[in-house]
């Protein structure tokens, strides 16, 4: 008798097929997150943060751009419910704890920074996943400094966003 697999199918799923849902997984991801960037950017335009802000949800908007173009490369099909689902989730996140029902609050940016961050470290993990399947499988045709770069330019998102948190907690605070 074969096992069944987490997803319910019988057997061993194909390489291609686990492959397929992990990208996907990562397109629902990447579809919050440049969500919440882009909201982010908005709203801090005329703060000291803006420009830095800004930057951010520009680089993640072309790492989704790369990321959307594995899928063609590779024949992938995108799950548009996935990418649906992504937008949700990043319009419920909107309705988090911050101590308001409507308005936002000085936490606000603590909260929607540590998510974004959150995000960009989900990122940088499928960047390195991708630099090891690109690097096991050689069939694939992709090209694995492609990846190893996209690892390092999150990597450098990550910490401009760590130093964002930090200014936004001492503004909040008041300390």
């Amino acid at each position: 008798m074969q096992a069944t697999t987490v997803a319910g199918v019988r057997g061993r799923p194909s390489a291609e097929r686990l492959l397929g849902i992990y990208l996907n997984d990562h397109l629902a991801g990447s579809t919050a997150g440049l969500g919440l960037a882009r909201r982010m950017a908005r709203r801090h335009r005329a703060l000291p943060v803006g420009p830095a802000v800004a930057s951010i949800a520009e680089e993640i908007e072309a790492d989704r751009a790369a990321f959307l173009a594995l899928f063609d490369r590779l024949g992938i099909t995108r799950r548009r419910y996935k990418v649906a689902l992504g937008w949700l989730a990043e319009l419920v996140a909107r309705a988090k704890s911050n101590g308001r029902l409507v308005a936002s609050s000085p936490l606000s940016s603590v909260v929607e920074l540590e998510a974004l961050r959150l995000g960009v470290e989900g990122k940088r993990l499928g960047w390195v996943t991708l630099a090891t399947i690109a690097r096991r499988d050689a069939e694939l045709g992709l090209d694995p400094a492609e990846f190893d770069a996209l690892v390092d330019r999150a990597a450098r998102q990550a910490d401009r966003l760590d130093h964002l948190r930090v200014q936004a907690i001492q503004e909040a605070l008041g300390r």
